[in-house]
């Protein structure tokens, strides 16, 4: 029997799983505008967040969360992270009992400091709870171009019945139980990715960016397993591959960010002019939480958090970065 998916979010990651489910089964996406449902429904696609990508006719869109999620198996949340726990508590009185809820954010909650699955946790107790990550740039899925991505949910048994309803020809799911790692590694890889946007847009030179990802590859993963994420995990796909996409692609919404302060732009202006959210700028703030209640040292996120909230100049940031002292590589800094 096929199951029914129920898929919350229609910006360009939520309808892109939304056309690679539809695929396997039965999709309803919910979309907040109306004419973004009426265009996915009449034209079959989403110009606004997908532009000249063609969505499968079977894929049917909502205006409610009631409809979209009352008869479904599988509950996808495709919700940026400071608005996901709002949408959850709208859709959980009209969600079964027992059914999975899958993530596909990649943000902390400011304030609670949670990740998305802790909030599904706490939101809907009883309910198993799992991430979809990995290095997944949803124009180019969109496009039939070939990734590969991670079901992580504690219970394997589960997480091996939603590769079905995921993966597709040229879309590889492979499945892990290290969820935290597997979250930590989505959320925290956004502020390398500003980072190495901020070289990009000074013209710091390749030198520099590879530094930057490799040295924020040992900064995330020091944070990571420290909050009880698993080592190998940040060297997979939800994390070293995550990582190199995302700070490397002209797609990357935090790249982009990123880019355009070290182009000596203000970051009010460049959330302003943008149509979804880089949940690097917002994780940001989570992160200096975390590293200081961990004690974990993080000089690059430092960095990045005072360009966006403290006045500093990207020059300032690198000043910053290149006055450490330099010691093993084992070591941080």
């Amino acid at each position: 029997m096929k199951l029914k998916v129920g898929l919350l979010g229609g910006g360009s990651w939520g309808t892109t799983v939304a056309s690679l489910t539809a695929r396997n089964c039965p999709t309803t996406i919910w979309a907040r505008n109306q004419a973004t449902v009426d265009e996915i429904n009449t034209f079959h696609t989403n110009e606004k967040y997908l532009p000249g990508a063609k969505l499968p006719k079977s894929l049917k869109a909502a205006n409610t969360i009631v409809e979209t999620v009352q008869d479904a198996d599988v509950i996808v949340m495709g919700i940026p992270g400071q608005h996901f726990r709002q949408v959850l508590r709208e859709a959980r009185p009209h969600i079964r009992p027992w059914v999975p809820i899958v993530s596909l954010s990649k943000g902390l909650e400011v304030g609670t400091k949670m990740r998305m699955t802790e909030i599904i946790e706490a939101e809907m107790p009883g309910h198993p709870a799992g991430v979809l990550t990995g290095p997944n740039l949803a124009k180019e899925i969109a496009a039939g171009q070939a990734a590969a991505s991670v079901i992580a949910m504690v219970d394997d048994t589960i997480a091996v019945r939603l590769q079905s309803v995921f993966q597709t020809g040229l879309f590889r799911v492979y499945t892990n139980e290290d969820v935290i790692g597997c979250e930590l590694g989505g959320a925290l890889k956004n502020i390398i990715a500003i980072a190495t946007g901020m070289g990009d847009g000074a013209n710091a030179g390749h030198n520099t960016t590879s530094a930057i990802i490799t040295r924020g590859l040992a900064e995330l993963t020091r944070l990571g397993v420290a909050m009880g994420g698993q080592l190998q995990t940040f060297s997979g796909l939800a994390g070293m591959g995550d990582l190199v996409a995302t700070c490397s692609s002209t797609q990357s919404r935090n790249r982009y960010v990123g880019f355009n302060l070290g182009k000596g732009r203000k970051i009010d202006d460049i959330i302003a002019e943008m149509a979804e959210v880089a949940e690097g700028v917002k994780t940001a703030k989570v992160v200096m939480e975390l590293a200081k209640d961990y004690s974990i040292d993080m000089p690059i996120a430092t960095e990045v958090y005072k360009v966006l909230y403290e006045g500093n100049t990207v020059q300032d940031a690198f000043r910053g970065l290149l006055r450490r002292e330099s010691g093993s590589e084992a070591e941080p800094g």
